[in-house]
């Protein structure tokens, strides 16, 4: 997406006519050219896909942008060819790889910093520890408490 009227020339009329043609020229250039920074987006990685699907609707009819994947290979392919990806929310209790070791694969990566949300419904004290270990942002239990996901998904984009 292009970001049209980077300089705007309605905005600045008393500097209008001090503009050569070569001037308005390039400036026009710029206008068409100039990049919008793209928001970011957040990846919902859960093999349940009712439970993935649900959660990328929730998040998009709150003005967040989310895709989904099935499994720990898929949200590794979308995290190598997708730079936007800033937050990571995902389950534990996945196959054939889980959660954890989907986070280990991560924080091992080029990717290491990303921020990351684990919401699962089963789990033991053990795990949950271990996952915190590893530098997530939070460990929420389902049924999951949207409005706190929600909170936690806008701290970690910096969406006020």
């Amino acid at each position: 997406m292009l970001k049209r009227n980077y300089f705007d020339e309605t905005s600045m009329p008393e500097h209008t006519d001090i503009l050569s043609d070569a001037e308005r020229e390039a400036l026009a250039v710029i206008n068409q050219s100039a990049p919008v920074a793209a928001r970011p987006l957040v990846l919902v990685v859960d093999d349940n896909a009712v439970n993935r699907e649900a959660l990328i609707l929730y998040l998009k009819s709150r003005g967040i942008d989310a895709v989904g994947a099935d499994g720990a290979e898929e949200a590794r392919l979308y995290l190598h060819y997708q730079k936007r990806i800033g937050l990571m929310i995902t389950d534990l209790r996945m196959q054939p790889e889980s959660g954890l070791d989907l986070i280990r694969t991560i924080r091992a990566s080029e990717r290491a910093a990303l921020s990351i949300i684990v919401v699962s419904g089963d789990t033991d004290v053990e795990e949950a520890v271990d996952v915190m270990h590893l530098g997530v942002v939070d460990f929420l239990l389902k049924p999951v408490d949207l409005g706190k996901l929600l909170e936690l998904v806008r701290k970690e984009l910096k969406m006020g």
